[in-house]
């Protein structure tokens, strides 16, 4: 679920020190002897896309105006925040600020009792709470209480293409899946990837291709009630059909030899060099997409959506997605540290934050108006895209956690040839343990 996620040798280094953020939940004392009130943030803008780079620079701004506050940010990779959340949480020991995903996290921390509402906030900021789009909360809301916003809009499943090779091959931007599967077999025959996939980190195929695929086939109300374990199972004709979707994706060799070897990033440089006709990402891609790739690339790249599956349960102008990470904040913060805390909070997630995330081409689920004569033409194309376009669930922000992995594990072995039945029946097993406890 969710984010500009990215993988490497950072997330190593810092495991070692990120502890020191961890327990700091009474005012510090830094050098040159004035009390100052220490807050810690953990938070996953690592990369050099626009908005990691937006995000850092608030960050630094709130330091240089707060002088009186010390911020101790640590920035992971996705993988390795999510990973290093549900340590800390075990143990207690959440940071002071944190970035989290809605939904199933965001009822895990409150379950666990790590979490304290904002209600207080955001009601003292009607003008701040009245402006997020219709449904906007919900994900962070939990027994009537909010505890958090999202700060971005998060699809999760486009296909960005290369107008250039699909022109120069004769190929058609597919709008039906036969479509589809001729535009695979034609870039295959002549050695281009047809879709470049670098699921080494393996919510990469869940999140950005099967989520939507199988609510293509299955619908959304299916999976809803698979999820709540009432009149739908894992086990379902329906669902083995999703699974097999999938898999003749593979069997048809739309992705490169060794995908799950190489992450995101890798993938997304396939993209860039060229290589590949298509790949299938979230909106936060487009972010990189407009900082990184060479012009060449970048002019000739367009957006479109997975097209329908035939027969298939599901509505055809789609994509999965949720609202947004936002900002968990530690139950055990109160006083000045809660009061700075809010302050970073608000300075993040408040209107002046939405408004540097949409200017770092990157979509928000908050009202702002896109200056689209000085947004670029390919974020545009993404924020029109959107505004006709429904978000279905992506399945990692509505499963519980260890069902997460099982399925997270099961598209990797099914993509290399596992039995549909067999990865169903242990998706089932985890979903229908979590939903007991």
């Amino acid at each position: 679920m969710l984010k500009r996620w990215l993988s490497g040798l950072l997330a190593l280094t810092l495991f070692t020190i990120v502890l020191a953020g961890c327990t700091s939940s009474d005012s510090s004392e830094t050098g040159g002897g004035g009390d100052k009130v220490a807050v810690t943030i953990w938070h996953n803008w690592t990369g050099q896309d626009a908005k990691a780079v937006a995000m850092r620079q608030i960050i630094e701004d709130f330091r240089a105006a707060h002088p009186d506050i010390e911020v101790v940010d640590e920035g992971l990779p996705t993988d390795g925040l999510k990973t290093r959340l549900r340590t800390v949480a075990a143990a207690n020991e959440m940071p002071d600020l944190f970035v989290m995903w809605p939904d199933a996290m965001t009822k895990e921390f409150v379950k666990g009792d790590l979490l304290q509402p904002i209600n207080a906030e955001l009601d003292a900021k009607p003008e701040w709470k009245n402006n997020f789009i219709p449904g906007a909360l919900d994900g962070y809301t939990v027994d009537g209480n909010i505890y958090s916003v999202p700060m971005n809009l998060a699809p999760s499943s486009f296909i960005y293409y290369n107008e250039a090779l699909f022109k120069e091959h004769n190929v058609k931007v597919p709008e039906t899946w036969a479509e589809l599967e001729q535009a695979i077999s034609v870039f295959h025959e002549k050695g281009i990837i047809p879709m470049a996939l670098g699921n080494k980190t393996n919510w990469v195929a869940q999140s950005t291709i099967f989520s939507t695929l199988a609510d293509r086939v299955t619908g959304t109300d299916w999976f809803l009630k698979a999820v709540a374990q009432d009149g739908a199972s894992f086990t379902d004709p329906v669902f083995l059909d999703a699974l097999n979707k999938m898999q003749e994706l593979g069997n048809m060799k739309a992705f490169q030899d060794g995908f799950n070897s190489i992450d995101e990033t890798q993938m997304m440089q396939l993209y860039f060099q060229g290589k590949t006709a298509m790949v299938m990402n979230g909106g936060w891609a487009l972010a990189n997409l407009v900082n990184n790739a060479p012009e060449n690339v970048l002019n000739n790249t367009h957006i479109t959506i997975l097209p329908p599956v035939e027969g298939g349960q599901g509505e055809p102008r789609t994509t999965s997605g949720v609202v947004g990470t936002g900002l968990g904040v530690s139950k055990k913060l109160n006083g000045a540290q809660k009061e700075a805390a809010m302050q970073l909070f608000y300075a993040l997630a408040g209107p002046d934050g939405q408004k540097a995330t949409l200017d770092s081409s990157t979509l928000v689920s908050y009202k702002i108006d896109l200056d689209k004569t000085k947004a670029h033409p390919l974020f545009v194309e993404l924020y029109d895209l959107m505004q006709e376009v429904k978000i279905t669930p992506v399945y990692d922000s509505k499963l519980g956690s260890a069902t997460v992995e099982v399925i997270n594990n099961g598209l990797q072995e099914l993509l290399m040839g596992g039995k549909a039945e067999d990865i169903a029946g242990r998706i089932q097993a985890a979903q229908a343990n979590a939903v007991s406890q």
